[in-house]
């Protein structure tokens, strides 16, 4: 007999004396009408019990061996490969049945493992708008789309009423004192004298420095709502408007203070690059003084830049970590730290869209203003202090109000997303987030990082 080479049993060796190829009948030993002489078996008469080696059907002895299962791991016959009772898949053994390993590998009984024969990893959950795990830069951009789309009525709610009522103060402001007819000629005329024309300067910066501080808390209100908006996002909850004003009320100050003190970090940086160029030029060497006060102030435009992006997750981390403004600031370089290129990028990224989609909106308006209230775009444009009429502003304020309602969602949302993609990479956040999303047993496999 050819025996199949690999399909031999222990023990089944011909006997001393007899040649493998010697004549007479090749039935097994134990077959009826066997002679006394006849060479014996290399299949030994006693074979393991069924449930250990027998094959998945009957063979016999010159039978080639059944074919090795197909790719993957969940290809086996019905019944697994030890017939009843064992093998991978079998009912009670080590497939889906009671006491064996939850599913096998994808055969009969469940779908244990990961996700099929050789399927990878088991996806994230994905309680809201994000998965839990670490995030990609379009899905932080469209996770912050989907909280705008997902929860509209809050986020434009938000959105709408702190546009609307800073555009109103900004448009008192710049009807009733920034369009003094008096300040703007003086600055117009060249023959006004010194104190006349610093009383209208001085006059002009005092009121645009309160338009930008009234825009500027408008948006650090917007930021501080939507921030809690986004935040319950993730989890797939929804918020009021009065509960995110209830839970963001207690840091607005705290936010107020950081907000204004970034932007005075970063403009002492650079007037202190800018000192040494400025004290040569007052000394007498003005050709020497103003290169060296520009260079000066380049480099430590760039220092500040870095700083900026560094503190750049501040605001989200004195929102929902409930920090002091330097805590949140030291929260926030260490959150960048080692990913200062890629919080740059998806910062910049985000801020490039949110301006594309604001001046989409906002350029048709203007002009739609000029030519509304009768005055050209050049003239508008060459009157340098904005000597313009109560319609060109309204019109204009009503493009500035529609452009905030979408760049506040995107600004504060990719913010709050980038830091919990942070907290995600560093400190496995997401498995807080599951909990706290009421996901059970997720990234309970010891040793395992889930959504990691």
């Amino acid at each position: 007999m050819n025996d199949t080479p690999g399909w031999a049993s222990p023990g089944s060796a011909p006997s001393d004396g007899q040649e493998p190829d010697s004549p007479g009948p090749t039935q097994p030993s134990d077959q009826p009408g066997t002679g006394q002489g006849e060479p014996p078996s290399k299949w030994s008469k006693e074979q393991p019990p069924p449930s250990q080696w027998s094959a998945p059907g009957p063979q016999g002895p010159g039978q080639a061996p059944p074919p090795p299962p197909g790719p993957g791991w969940g290809s086996q016959p019905p019944g697994g490969y030890g017939g009843p009772g064992g093998g991978y898949g079998a009912p009670g053994g080590q497939g889906g049945g009671p006491g064996g390993w939850g599913g096998g590998y994808g055969g009969p009984g469940g779908t244990a493992g990961w996700g099929g024969p050789w399927g990878g990893p088991p996806p994230a959950a994905k309680p809201g708008v994000i998965p839990l795990r670490p995030l990609g830069v379009g899905e932080i951009l469209d996770g912050a789309v989907s909280t705008m789309r997902t929860h509209w009525r809050t986020v434009l709610g938000i959105s709408l009423t702190v546009a609307v009522v800073t555009q109103i103060a900004v448009i008192l402001l710049q009807g009733l004192v920034l369009n003094d007819t008096g300040t703007v000629d003086t600055l117009n005329d060249p023959s006004a004298s010194f104190e006349e024309v610093s009383r209208a300067l001085g006059s002009t910066l005092v009121s645009s420095a309160v338009v930008l501080l009234i825009t500027l808390l408008g948006t650090i209100v917007a930021t501080a709502l939507l921030t809690t908006v986004t935040s319950r996002a993730v989890l797939g909850r929804s918020v009021t408007t009065a509960e995110a004003w209830r839970d963001a009320r207690p840091q607005l100050p705290g936010l107020f203070g950081l907000t204004l003190l970034l932007p005075l970090i970063a403009g002492l940086i650079v007037g202190v690059g800018a000192v040494p160029g400025v004290i040569i030029a007052v000394a007498g060497n003005g050709d020497a003084g103003v290169p060296i006060a520009v260079l000066g102030a380049l480099v430590t435009f760039i220092v500040a830049v870095w700083l900026m992006i560094r503190f750049s997750l501040a605001s989200p981390a004195l929102m929902l970590e409930k920090q002091g403004v330097f805590k949140s600031m030291a929260r926030s370089a260490k959150l960048v730290r080692g990913s200062w290129w890629r919080v740059c990028g998806i910062q910049l990224l985000a801020a490039i869209i949110a301006n594309v989609v604001a001046s989409i909106i906002v350029i048709p308006f203007t002009f739609a203003a000029a030519a509304l209230s009768g005055d050209t775009m050049t003239g508008f444009l060459s009157s340098g202090t904005g000597n313009v009429g109560w319609t060109f502003l309204i019109v204009s304020g009503i493009g500035s109000v529609v452009g905030s309602m979408l760049t506040f969602p995107i600004n504060a949302g990719v913010t709050v997303l980038l830091y919990i993609d942070q907290r995600i990479r560093r400190e496995a956040l997401d498995l807080d987030l599951a909990r706290a999303a009421g996901i059970q047993g997720y990234g309970g496999a010891p040793g395992t990082t889930a959504g990691g």
